[in-house]
């Protein structure tokens, strides 16, 4: 390589990390331009240093071994090595580490990306493809830094793991406190059986849902809503492949189609999904109204419909996440008599949205992730404590 090429010119720039930064990423992209725009839009963050830089996936595999890396952004598309063919390498040289995909939005690197995330990436951004989207995205620029900290956050501090204590425990006649680092209380599920499933996820919500959904497979008559912080294209591939390890029906919402049981709706990207009340029955709506907590789609829409609609036959369950999606809704639907679960914080990626409704006490149990499909089952067949 030579001496004054991009690669080695942004190397070195990665290897001054910013003083008194917590957290360290490293950038993988073909791109110099890009490189240098994504360590622009971390850098502006004083948390966060990035502290190396490489071309290919084949370089980042050598040089993340020698480096100490908590985030690694990882391109799709690249030559030599691709993304895919890198991340799992990637995590086994630096165990722990978590992986951002980047990737354009096209079906092709929708689906490889989706792929990505069942392989052990924690999660993904839209990559800007024109000098207009590079020098403008300051949504692109919020959300990465976003991600990176909340990824890098619990690597930093160390996750407790859920006690026994802290699990599975509703309330008898009253909210029992449970142990652990904060106060969590939980409360009696319906007693009404459901009629209708409600999952909210965002980060590292697409591996877990691929748990949730092959074990629940085709046992479940209920319809299945799902809001995944996703983009557009994302949405559908990730419908394909839910259906795949399920085996059951499972598509991206269509505005205006009847709600039927035993048929998942994944909500599109950049819509909210919501159900109402038609002629001929329970239909769902996609709808642009604006973002809330900053995303499109959102949880917090598609609760409180279903809590309107249904009221306590609603079971509503939030997967990994960042921020607090899904705590405004499940207020709803708590308050209309439904049931709320959630996931525990040692089996999450990102401990925001599924902390924020367990710590406000509106949680009938906080379960592991491969505890939620069967809590599921027992609760639509009447079996769960």
């Amino acid at each position: 390589m030579l001496a004054g090429s991009p690669l080695r010119k942004d190397a070195a720039a990665a290897s001054r990390p910013g003083s008194g930064a917590r957290y360290r990423v490293m950038v993988v992209d073909d791109s110099a331009v890009i490189r240098g725009f994504i360590t622009r839009a971390l850098e502006s963050d004083s948390e966060i240093a990035v502290v190396e830089s490489a071309g290919n996936g084949d370089i980042a595999v050598k040089r993340i071994a020698k480096t100490e890396v908590d985030v690694v952004v990882l391109d799709v598309e690249m030559p030599v090595m691709d993304g895919l063919t890198a991340l799992p390498l990637l995590l086994k040289a630096r165990p722990g580490v978590k992986v951002i995909m980047a990737s354009t939005l096209t079906r092709k690197n929708a689906a490889v990306s989706i792929k990505a995330l069942a392989a052990g990436a924690s999660d993904y951004v839209p990559k800007p493809t024109t000098t207009r989207e590079i020098h403008s995205s300051q949504d692109f620029r919020r959300d990465l830094v976003e991600k990176v900290k909340a990824l890098a956050a619990p690597r930093r501090r160390g996750v407790r793991p859920t006690t026994p204590a802290t699990v599975a425990r509703p309330a008898a006649a009253a909210p029992v406190a449970a142990t652990g680092p904060a106060r969590i209380t939980f409360r009696q599920p319906s007693r009404f059986p459901p009629e209708v499933l409600a999952i909210g996820s965002s980060t590292g919500g697409p591996q877990a849902l691929f748990k949730v959904f092959q074990t629940l497979g085709t046992k479940i008559k209920l319809p299945i809503l799902v809001t995944q912080h996703m983009p557009p294209t994302f949405t559908s591939i990730l419908a394909e492949h839910l259906a795949r390890v399920s085996g059951a029906t499972c598509t991206e919402a269509k505005d205006g189609e009847p709600l039927l049981a035993g048929h998942a709706y994944i909500a599109p990207g950049d819509f909210h999904m919501i159900a109402e009340r038609g002629a001929g029955g329970t239909l769902l709506r996609t709808l642009k109204d604006p973002p809330e907590n900053f995303c499109r789609p959102a949880v917090d829409p598609m609760l409180r419909s279903l809590a309107a609609l249904y009221g306590p036959r609603v079971l509503a369950v939030i997967l990994t996440g960042m921020g607090h999606d899904g705590l405004a809704g499940g207020r709803a639907v708590v308050d209309a008599g439904g049931t709320l679960a959630t996931q525990d914080e040692a089996t999450s990626v990102v401990w925001g949205m599924p902390g924020a409704v367990a710590t406000a006490g509106i949680c009938s149990t906080m379960l592991p992730i491969d505890r939620i499909a069967p809590y599921i089952l027992k609760l639509i067949d009447g079996s769960a404590p």
